[in-house]
């Protein structure tokens, strides 16, 4: 099967744009495309290791690479789903965590997938409904839409992908709006 033909790929980043990373592998450029909070932590990193998926089209092949085996894992899945393709996949990643995508779906809360570009409801409910079974054993958390608002209103703060992921598993989010989460997390983040 092609598609695990390149699973790990461990090199010199050469090149870096909107979505990917060109990685210098033995003197052979390998371009990954990657979500953008991963992107932003290998800034300034020159040698990165990465778990890789390549998705073959009838006229590309695609290599797709991430931090972790549970993201290339939660992305797999994610295109198990018909009608999500990689990009897609790599969409929602860039939305937020894993965790708390995770919890959103097992509690049936399609809402916080249609923050992704291309995803309508129908389509979020659709991986809703397709991938809910998966994961009925994450802790389900109130509040996934209101932690990706946060996150949102965070980054057009200037706060960096890493930063607000770092201060968003520091804060309450049970029972807490979104405008709770974003003043809390302003107040860690102010000390």
């Amino acid at each position: 099967m092609i598609q695990g033909m390149i699973s790990h790929l461990q090199g010199t980043i050469i090149d870096s744009g909107l979505n990917y990373v060109v990685l210098d592998v033995n003197g052979v450029g390998y371009k990954v495309f990657t979500h953008n909070i991963f992107l932003e932590a290998l800034s300034g990193t020159p040698e990165v290791a990465l778990w890789t998926f390549l998705a073959v089209r009838e006229n590309a092949l695609d290599l797709y690479g991430f931090e972790t085996k549970e993201e290339l894992d939660f992305f797999k899945l994610l295109t198990t789903v018909s009608g999500i393709g990689p990009k897609s996949a790599l969409g929602i990643l860039n939305v937020a965590s894993i965790d708390t995508l995770t919890s959103a779906i097992a509690s049936g809360d399609s809402a916080p997938l249609t923050k992704v570009s291309g995803i309508g409801k129908k389509s979020a409910e659709k991986i809703v409904l397709e991938l809910k079974d998966k994961f009925k054993d994450a802790p389900i958390s109130q509040g996934s839409l209101g932690i990706i608002e946060a996150t949102e209103a965070l980054r057009s703060l200037g706060y960096s992908h890493q930063q607000v992921r770092d201060v968003l598993q520091k804060v309450k989010r049970d029972g807490a709006t979104t405008g709770d989460i974003v003043r809390e997390a302003l107040k860690i983040l102010g000390q």
